[in-house]
């Protein structure tokens, strides 16, 4: 039996095993569980060997379910030839980091992330391993994702581990400010230190790293006239950014004054988020000139003028949030020219235009929020074929759109026809660093809907001045989750292909004119939580049956037409949820049933408090009223067995 088979036994003996799934481990299984000497070592499960000396160069437990205790002790310091070793997503509670760890002379690769590791250890005369990771020259990558370490960060982590091109100290619970030794990691190209209670200022160098690919100093406590990033409490003006930038996250502090053309220099810019914050002015126009550029975040700010008009051939842009400032003037065409462009919010502003039906030709739009702004005019699309097929939410509400409700844009919607609640949600650049996110009205209330955004198959129209009839073939978009035209001069009946929409759990119809019945396939509508008919001209009886009797009244009143629960008119008959329409009953068949009650008891003498009765004729419309107050029921039977008599002899007669 090997060394490093010994070594390798030795490392399983004190860990003990448990399950638990998580985000970064959907599938965790005990890899050392198969490890057994009947097997070379180097086809055990997570140990790689070097193919000439046969020594373990590589040693992944990640995910592997493991609980237990990793002292300065233990033999897999014995492992000295190790060149990547990663631990991470385990449950090592117990385990302080050793200083052994940096032993390894050849280690290039360290992740003990996720795996509760703590820093606390009295024998590095501190809590954060301040050993001189000297014999670690060659550490490039250093991940202590979720390591407890409660200190400072201290000065010689930028003194010994200058090779370092990736490191991660995320919730890590450090305290104070940035060391300035940092500056001295000019190789590194991902630097995250979010999620800490790290303050003061940022070291100048920092911000100007030759390889740097993306810092993330988010959810501190950082402050200064000039540097840091996203959810902070940052003021003054943007950066000066080193050209080689490709993310750059500043979001949800006070910036304010202009956003400089200079950044347009950053010609490997990808991300660019300055969302919420108080910058004024224009936006350059030479932003539509970053090729590279793939999502581009400036909502919430106090931007005005023009949305720049040179976004050119060859744009990467999938992304563009400008919601909620004060751009106006119109919507310009050259955003043609972003094939790859998925997401279009520009809601909450002043733009003063028609309907942009160009856009549709994006083969990629999956997303198009206008709404709260000034545009106008109908909706024509017939001549254009093939287009917005895509598209999975249309929000245009809050404008002043009239005319007739598009068919021709409806039976575009291709992405809308097709229900695939497996489908999975997009996500740009690689990983969860930035993730999509767009608001709307949902189930009554704004929401911001975060990575799920293209399974919430939207349409809101409302707010508009929409005339005409709900085109039947919006029944086809079968897929949508949120349909509301409300608050429009719609008319006529509700279309009953609206009962295909299986999916739907908001459908919001409300104060529009439209006339006629409920349909009664409405009741098979078993996914819907939000439902509102309120002030229309609707009547009749209300369907019931699965989800429909869970409404309130406010879902129905402004209808004086309407009866059945939950309004106060009683329907008289139940409705069923087979879909039989009230007039479809004759009045003698009521009459009927009536005498049948009567006779029952209901007119044995007894006062009955039968206050006020509605019943539909055959011709479906108010019959008789008919009010009783504690007759004698015997009496009240007979007369109408003699009225019932005088009609049939009529009947004869004729």
């Amino acid at each position: 039996m090997g060394y490093a088979v010994i070594m390798l036994l030795i490392i399983r003996q004190p860990l003990a095993f448990f399950t638990v799934e998580s985000y970064y481990c959907p599938k965790p299984y005990p890899k050392t569980s198969s490890w057994n000497t009947s097997r070379d070592c180097c086809s055990w499960d997570g140990v790689v060997c070097d193919d000439i000396t046969g020594h373990v160069i590589e040693l992944d437990l990640s995910c592997s379910n493991l609980t237990g205790t990793i002292d300065s002790n233990s033999s897999l310091f014995q492992l000295s030839h190790l060149q990547r070793l990663d631990l991470s997503w385990n449950n090592f509670s117990n385990s302080h980091i050793s200083p052994e760890f940096s032993k390894f002379s050849s280690l290039m690769h360290l992740d003990l992330s996720g795996s509760y590791f703590s820093g606390i250890n009295h024998e590095l005369n501190g809590n954060f391993p301040k050993t001189k990771w000297n014999s670690s020259a060659s550490l490039i990558e250093l991940d202590l994702r979720g390591v407890n370490f409660s200190d400072n960060l201290p000065e010689s982590l930028g003194y010994h581990l200058t090779s370092l091109l990736y490191l991660s100290l995320e919730s890590c619970n450090l305290r104070g400010p940035i060391p300035e030794s940092l500056s001295n990691l000019t190789r590194i190209e991902y630097l995250h230190l979010n999620r800490n209670s790290l303050n003061g200022t940022i070291p100048p160098g920092m911000l100007s790293f030759p390889s740097l690919h993306r810092i993330d100093l988010s959810n501190n406590h950082l402050s200064g006239p000039f540097e840091d990033f996203k959810s902070n409490l940052l003021q003054g003006s943007l950066p000066i950014l080193s050209n080689s930038t490709v993310l750059f996250f500043i979001s949800h502090n006070n910036l304010t004054g202009e956003i400089p053309s200079s950044i347009c220099n950053l010609t490997s810019l990808i991300m660019l988020d300055l969302a919420t914050n108080n910058l004024r002015g224009e936006i350059p126009q030479c932003f539509g000139n970053i090729t590279s550029l793939q999502v581009l975040d400036m909502r919430h700010n106090n931007l005005s003028g023009n949305i720049p008009t040179t976004f050119s051939n060859g744009s990467s842009l999938r992304s563009l949030y400008l919601h909620g400032n004060k751009l106006e003037g119109k919507i310009p065409q050259s955003l043609t020219n972003c094939k790859q462009l998925e997401v279009l919010d520009l809601g909450d502003n002043h733009l003063n235009d028609t309907f942009p039906v160009w856009l549709g030709t994006l083969p990629k739009l999956k997303v198009l929020s206008l709404r709260f702004n000034k545009l106008h005019g109908p909706i024509r699309t017939s001549r254009i074929e093939n287009i917005f097929s895509e598209l999975r939410i249309i929000d245009l509400s809050y404008n002043a759109f009239s005319g007739n409700l598009p068919s021709s844009l409806f039976q575009h919607l291709k992405a809308m026809r097709t229900a695939d609640p497996s489908k999975e949600p997009s996500k740009y650049g690689g990983d969860s660093y930035y993730q999509d996110s767009i608001a709307f009205v949902f189930k009554g209330y704004e929401r911001e809907v975060v990575r799920i955004l293209f399974l919430y198959i939207t349409i809101d129209l409302s707010n508009n001045k929409f005339e005409g009839h709900i085109p039947t073939i919006m029944g086809d978009l079968i897929a949508l989750r949120v349909l509301n035209i409300s608050h429009n001069g719609l008319e006529g009946p509700i279309p009953s292909s609206l009962g295909s929409l299986s999916l739907v759990e908001s459908l919001d119809l409300s104060s529009n004119h439209l006339v006629g019945k409920i349909p009664a396939q409405f009741a098979s509508l078993t996914s819907l939580e939000v439902f509102n008919l309120s002030y229309n001209h609707l009547e009749g009886c209300i369907p019931q049956g699965n989800q429909l009797h869970t409404f309130e009244n406010n879902s129905y009143e402004g209808n004086d037409g309407l009866r059945g629960f939950p309004v106060t008119k009683s329907c008289g008959t139940t409705y069923a949820v087979s879909g039989q329409q009230d007039g479809e009953e004759s009045n003698s068949e009521f009459l009927s049933d009536f005498r049948k009650a009567a006779l029952m008891g209901y007119g044995s003498g007894l006062c009955i408090g039968i206050s006020i009765v509605y019943f539909m004729m055959s011709t479906g419309k108010t019959g008789m009223v008919c009010k009783n107050h504690c007759k004698a029921g015997a009496q009240n039977n007979d007369e109408k067995e003699k009225e019932a008599a005088k009609a049939k002899e009529l009947q004869k007669k004729k």
